[in-house]
């Protein structure tokens, strides 16, 4: 996927929606929010889109003439195991989000649907970037097994609390990268406390006390002033 810029403008979406009112709104909306949009009416056209451009995020509807939303989400992957894709179906269902999920979706919105809470979801998929969605992620000697939900360092199995988990997950998935605590407190709390950003705090000491104090190489970094990163950075 190619690199996005600060500048809307500059990132690229796919709306692949077979009604076309719904389309042409979705796609109306997101440009006067300066995004560049390319639309699809149909699974063959949205799989041209997928294998001709990199995107920065894809918009999906399930139900598709010529190919399936389903069908899409796994060519896309095969593809581009980065790039978010927000799901869009009128089917709210618990096992459909789940199989969903499961076959690499990011997000899921339920028909009918405001453009507000469309647009603030694709703020936040887009502002948490690409996903690295290896089974097993290392930083230095620090494994992270995401089917098995286990931490080792140096071969030692680590215990951590789900939330310290998620926590560790989120640095782990882009080692160097530094997050600003409304960013962890979007993507691991997936809300907004507002004042309390002071819990990302207290759960980064609780993970530091589990993978870095036990070992001389301390992974797990303060960005003075931005926030956090693991394997990169500055105290």
């Amino acid at each position: 996927m190619k690199t996005t810029s600060n500048s809307l403008v500059d990132m690229r979406l796919l709306v692949v929606e077979d009604e076309r009112k719904v389309a042409d709104f979705v796609a109306l909306g997101l440009r006067a929010e300066r995004y560049a949009v390319d639309v699809a009416y149909d699974g063959a056209s949205a799989l041209d889109f997928v294998l001709s451009y990199s995107y920065d995020l894809i918009i999906l509807d399930l139900m598709l003439p010529k190919m399936g939303g389903t069908e899409i989400l796994k060519r896309v992957r095969e593809r581009n195991s980065d790039v978010p894709v927000l799901i869009l179906t009128a089917s709210g269902g618990t096992a459909d989000k789940v199989k969903h999920f499961e076959a690499g979706a990011d997000d899921y919105l339920t028909k009918p649907f405001a453009f507000a809470e469309l647009s603030v979801r694709v703020k936040a998929l887009l502002r948490r970037g690409a996903v690295n969605r290896a089974s097993n992620l290392q930083v230095a000697d620090l494994e992270l097994d995401r089917l098995t939900q286990s931490v080792r360092r140096g071969g030692k199995r680590i215990d951590l609390t789900a939330k310290e988990f998620s926590l560790l997950e989120y640095f782990m998935s882009s080692p160097g990268r530094v997050f600003s605590r409304t960013m962890i407190i979007e993507h691991v709390w997936d809300e907004s406390f507002e004042g309390l950003t002071n819990i990302v705090d207290v759960y980064v000491r609780h993970l530091r006390s589990k993978i870095d104090d036990p070992f001389p190489q301390k992974l797990l970094r303060t960005v003075r002033g931005v926030g956090y990163c693991i394997g990169g950075g500055a105290e």
